[in-house]
């Protein structure tokens, strides 16, 4: 066989052996993908549908033409609430020095600017958001991190084509895409591979592939032509098939596999050096609702309150019924006394005048009785149930509170213990953010090679701009600086730092509050902008923080409208703290910074 052909027979092979694992891994998740489908459903207020024998969705029929259907959905309250609190997770990262050199700290800084800087632009904190309504419906979410050669400034034009500097990309994928190669890994880390498998549209996939492909309907689930019930349609979608194989004995780099319509799209390895220790891996991260032991994917709470929502539309229903009953009465005739047809119609209306045979019984209404009390108390189980179950109080979805809780401790601990129920969720929302922005950092290390300048924020918020490159990240070491933001509430912590006032802990030798860190804790509190006083001690710290960010490489001259104490304790702290390292080893540079800061204690001494 020659050399094409050889080569063109193993791309087919490779193409089949794809395909045929898709399908497999697709038939293992099936099921899973229709408990998926029915907490949509379900979610949506479409809840007279279940999955039968053959693991499709039907929608059951009514045992009566009569019955009632009517849907009184609690669990999109439930839903949108857990949403609502778990949106507060927004967590502050910073990185962790590599060790104790002054080397390993700037970095360290100048990492945290660069992931909090990015975090920023890509809008995180919205993206956050979106995996988490995944989430909590399906249970399980992604995001898919990348570095897109399309994104960031422009750097020139090669033959008419834009050249641009790249960014990191993020997108969340749903769990209908996702494939792993076993349902018993309880994480990405655990699968050899994994495949991501979504409808593109032809235009895309010939831009980014360069291959012209016919395109059609596809179910943005189902992810085929035979789409499920009620499933949205694309229109003119080809199934692109990636497949993502783990660094191994064969391949030391990994492989990317893409295929669609029985056609080889790419074949090559790993592109980012995401895993530990710069080795390739998936560029993927999993966020859960809530965990499966020896399960790859989470579980939703909808799941959970599909059995308690059947039964309280059931109770409901059986409810309204006997009500109907009550109010429009069941009427007994005599056979052949009236006409049937026209009373089934017309009823017993008010007034109306009844014709029935001589010698017969009149027509008449049969005692409908009361509606049992079973009716009232299994409602209110089934209430109850509901925020058994979910963990969300009726405080939480209605923000009403019941006759029983009058005082604001009561309700201090009931809104505590919603809170505790969501913690394990928020701490897996927090896990995934982390392992994110651990990628962030090693493609930023992998690809700012030739160097890059970046607008980052400084500690009061001042615009500042960097320059650096793969050789200046050093650690990611992802650390947060904020606890789960659901153990303390916005008031918990108002109230902590008042109690750090009281108690004299943040008072200065003289036990007076000094103005930096009067500044520090109106931040804090969200008042930052509450006089002209803050505001302006604000500014005498920043000019502090730049004349000692200059690095001292001439004299600095001390002005008449400084605030010398606050200069006195900002240059003191410069010059104890690592950051001066530089300027101490320079005589020349320290004795301009020691003579600067003896005319500012100059000045203050004047001033007693």
């Amino acid at each position: 066989m020659s050399e094409k052909n050889g080569k063109k027979q193993f791309y087919e092979d490779l193409v089949k052996e794809v395909e045929e694992d898709y399908d497999r891994r697709r038939e293992d998740r099936r099921l899973i993908q229709r408990q998926w489908e029915l907490n949509v459903n379900y979610l949506e207020g479409k809840q007279y549908c279940e999955i039968n024998g053959i693991g499709e969705i039907e929608e059951s029929e009514k045992d009566f033409y009569w019955q009632g259907r009517s849907v009184y959905n609690h669990i999109a309250p439930v839903v949108d609430t857990r949403i609502a609190r778990l949106t507060r997770v927004s967590p502050i990262m910073s990185v962790r020095a590599a060790g104790a050199d002054e080397g390993d700290i700037k970095t360290a800084k100048l990492t945290t600017s660069i992931l909090n800087s990015t975090c920023a632009r890509l809008d995180f904190n919205s993206l956050i958001r979106t995996a988490t309504e995944w989430s909590e419906v399906c249970g399980t979410a992604f995001y898919e991190i990348t570095w897109d050669g399309e994104r960031g400034k422009i750097l020139g034009e090669v033959d008419g084509v834009e050249v641009k500097e790249g960014d990191i990309g993020i997108k969340v994928v749903s769990p209908f895409e996702i494939f792993p190669d076993c349902l018993a890994a309880e994480g990405i880390e655990d699968c050899k591979s994994l495949i991501h498998a979504r409808a593109m549209h032809v235009d895309d996939v010939e831009e980014k592939y360069g291959v012209k492909l016919k395109g059609k309907d596809v179910g943005v689930f189902s992810l085929s032509e035979k789409e499920g019930a009620g499933e949205t349609v694309a229109k003119n979608r080809v199934v692109v098939i990636e497949r993502f194989e783990r660094p191994s004995a064969e391949f030391p780099n990994g492989r990317v596999i893409t295929v669609a319509e029985n056609t080889l799209l790419y074949l090559g390895e790993l592109p980012f050096k995401n895993g530990e220790d710069g080795k390739r891996d998936i560029p993927f991260v999993m966020q859960r609702s809530i965990p499966s032991a020896g399960k790859f994917f989470g579980t939703s709470m909808i799941e959970r309150l599909i059995p308690l929502q059947r039964a309280y539309n059931a109770v409901k229903n059986r409810k309204q019924e006997c009500l109907n009953r009550i109010s429009r009465g069941v009427v007994t005739v005599e056979d052949g006394s009236v006409d049937v047809d026209e009373l089934a119609e017309e009823g017993l209306s008010p007034g109306r005048v009844v014709v029935y045979r001589q010698g017969s019984q009149p027509p008449s209404l049969m005692n409908p009785g009361n509606v049992p009390n079973d009716f009232n108390s299994e409602e209110d189980r089934l209430t109850s149930e509901f925020i058994l179950i979910s963990g969300v109080s009726e405080f939480s979805r209605t923000s009403q509170v019941g006759a029983s809780l009058s005082s604001g401790t009561a309700l201090q601990l009931l809104i505590e213990q919603d809170d505790t129920r969501l913690s394990a969720t928020a701490e897996e929302i927090r896990k995934a953010v982390k392992k994110a922005a651990k990628h962030i950092i090693r493609l930023f290390k992998q690809f700012a090679d030739k160097g890059r300048i970046m607008k980052i924020a400084g500690e009061n918020g001042k615009i500042e701009t960097c320059y650096f490159n793969s050789s200046d990240i050093s650690s990611d070491d992802v650390v947060f600086d904020t606890e789960n933001e659901l153990s303390y509430t916005p008031a918990q912590k108002k109230n902590a730092v008042y109690e750090l006032l009281n108690s004299g802990l943040l008072n200065g030798a003289d036990g007076k509050l000094n103005e930096r860190t009067k500044t520090k804790i109106l931040d804090i509190l969200g008042f930052g902008s509450i006089d002209n006083t803050a505001d302006i001690n604000r500014l005498h710290v920043t000019k502090a923080e730049t004349e000692n960010m200059g690095g001292y490489k001439k004299d600095i001259e001390v002005d008449e409208y400084d605030d010398h104490e606050i200069h006195v304790l900002e240059h003191t702290r410069f010059l104890l703290s690592a950051e001066s390292d530089d300027v101490r080893k320079d005589p020349e540079r320290k004795r301009r910074a020691l003579e600067h800061l003896r005319a500012h204690k100059q000045a203050v001494s004047i001033k007693i």
